[in-house]
């Protein structure tokens, strides 16, 4: 069934809603635009002097033409956010179409701290393996990295989810036939060497490529020994007595083409069609209303409820949306619907989650689950519903059995936070902790234990705060809020990107492209009306 949106009234209030939401999305395309510079545009001019692409124009040359790069987590280690200020985590990470096969994408960006890796890096790194894991994609390694970053070592290199375990991952993906290629572009010194070194299928770019355990300068101190970086780790020494790289080219550009043959000569699946169609954007029926319609509509602050099917109805196929029990548990809106061809089924909050909700939820994720369906979770969310009647109806009891649900489906699951999201309500509604394969966020969202005022008035019942001072409460709500803001968590990977509103559609569609592989597994006892 078609959603139509009712007609507004108050034509200043809705164009102030509009015009709000409009700047909201435009500070976050300059913060886009800013992390797609790298190390600026000096740096940038010296890496095209010396014959060099950027990580993002190697991806851009790499990919199909006409096809979408779906970018992770672009935000990722941001200055102004407290991540550390390492531009984009100082790696390229994303979904990429290559001969119409799809593939995650790892670029070290050379102009961010000569490409070294920080502890946003590698979690960057791992995440994005994790996804190419998940859903059995070709991992494709653009190196051109400095190693680790010395000074915060301690950080990034002994723990289990260190820089090592990113070669572990290679090795147990490519053990499983998921194909590992690496191209050196730059430098690959110590650990960093491990990337080409445990790939399938390593190319070389004679003029800058370099692989070596230890370079120069540690060599020298370590033995003595003078060598040149060419003679040390230069495309002659690997293509032609170490044996580690498989083939060298002149430039950039013929390095990636030779990537491109060999994912060309990968066999092919017979849901490659399906997954390039929708990466391309093909003819689907569009939605019937755009993202201001949907601004309209929103309040100023994630506090006032929204009707999800006012976002839905921007975001589906022909807006169209078959609504399961509209009449039950309708603080949670479910039903099905298809994004660009891609057929989902979708549970988003209009409220707090009741009994109800909970129970409509876990019937619904079975039912989806057996049809080997897409979950979509659209996040707006205060938490679960609280207090004496509320215990006696059992939330904690059926919010477990929606948990449970959540965690244990074996079919694609994609999280859209729009506004709010809090506390149980979070992990509900497949938040990050629940294995989902993509998360992504608005810039009005929110997340948090709890809302700020909430927060204070805990504490002062539990004793740690008091009111002997006036500016205590404001002090700690402004801080407490910092922590709950989009940009603070996407700068520290709690998502896979902050995206603008008006690319959700787009964003959706290329994120779901890439999970069609993954193979459904129903429940073993069947559909439980709980």
């Amino acid at each position: 069934m078609r959603i139509v949106l009712p007609e507004l009234d108050e034509p200043k209030a809705t164009a102030a809603r509009a015009a709000y939401h409009q700047e909201l999305e435009d500070k976050l395309k300059q913060k886009l635009a800013r992390a797609e510079q790298g190390g600026g545009a000096h740096r940038i001019a010296i890496q095209h002097q010396r014959g060099k692409l950027t990580a993002r124009e190697r991806i851009a040359y790499l990919q199909d033409k006409g096809t979408v790069f779906l970018e992770l987590s672009a935000l990722a280690g941001s200055e102004a956010e407290g991540g550390g200020g390492v531009p984009s985590g100082g790696i390229v990470t994303g979904v990429a179409a290559v001969h119409g096969r799809l593939c995650v994408v790892v670029a070290n960006d050379q102009t961010v701290k000569a490409g070294a890796y920080f502890p946003i890096t590698v979690k960057k790194h791992l995440r994005a393996q994790e996804i190419a894991a998940q859903n059995r994609l070709p991992c494709v390694y653009l190196v051109d990295s400095a190693g680790a970053f010395l000074p915060r070592q301690a950080e990034l290199f002994a723990d289990q989810h260190h820089f090592g375990r990113i070669f572990y991952n290679q090795a147990h993906m490519s053990a499983q036939g998921i194909p590992q290629l690496a191209v050196v572009h730059g430098h690959c010194t110590a650990g960093g060497a491990y990337i080409p070194a445990m790939s399938d299928y390593t190319v070389m770019v004679k003029t800058h490529g370099r692989i070596f355990l230890g370079g120069p300068p540690l060599v020298k101190a370590a033995t003595g020994e003078e060598v040149s970086s060419a003679e040390l780790g230069g495309y002659q020494v690997h293509t032609q007595q170490s044996g580690l790289v498989d083939a060298a080219a002149d430039t950039d550009e013929q390095a990636l083409d030779k990537i491109r043959d060999v994912l060309a000569g990968l066999s092919q699946r017979g849901d490659e069609g399906l997954r390039r169609a929708a990466v391309e954007l093909g003819d689907t029926i569009q939605p019937h209303y755009n993202i201001t319609d949907v601004y309209r509509r929103m309040g100023k602050s994630y506090q006032r409820q929204l009707d999800p099917k006012v976002v839905l109805a921007a975001v589906v196929d022909g807006s169209e949306f078959d609504e399961f029990k509209p009449a039950y548990g309708s603080t949670l809106v479910t039903g099905w619907a298809s994004i660009m061809g891609i057929p989902v089924g979708v549970l988003a909050n209009h409220g707090v989650l009741h009994a109800a909700s909970a129970q409509k939820a876990t019937h619904f994720i079975d039912l989806c689950v057996a049809a080997g369906r897409a979950l979509v979770f659209v996040q707006n969310i205060p938490g679960f519903m609280v207090g004496q009647a509320a215990e006696k109806s059992g939330i904690a009891k059926y919010g477990a059995m929606m948990v449970r649900a959540v965690a244990v489906a074996q079919v694609p699951k994609l999280t859209l936070i729009i506004g709010g999201s809090f506390g149980a309500g979070n992990y509900a509604m497949c938040g990050r902790a629940y294995g989902g394969d993509y998360v992504f966020t608005w810039p009005q969202a929110r997340l948090g234990v709890m809302g700020s005022q909430q927060a204070w008035h805990v504490m002062q019942a539990i004793g740690t705060a008091t009111d002997e001072q006036p500016e205590a409460a404001a002090e700690f709500q402004a801080r407490y809020d910092r922590t709950t803001c989009p940009y603070y968590a996407t700068a520290r990977l709690w998502d896979d990107g902050l995206i603008a509103p008006s690319a959700t559609r787009q964003v959706l569609a290329a994120a779901l492209a890439s999970t069609l592989t993954k193979v459904s597994q129903p429940r073993r006892q069947g559909i439980v009306r709980q």
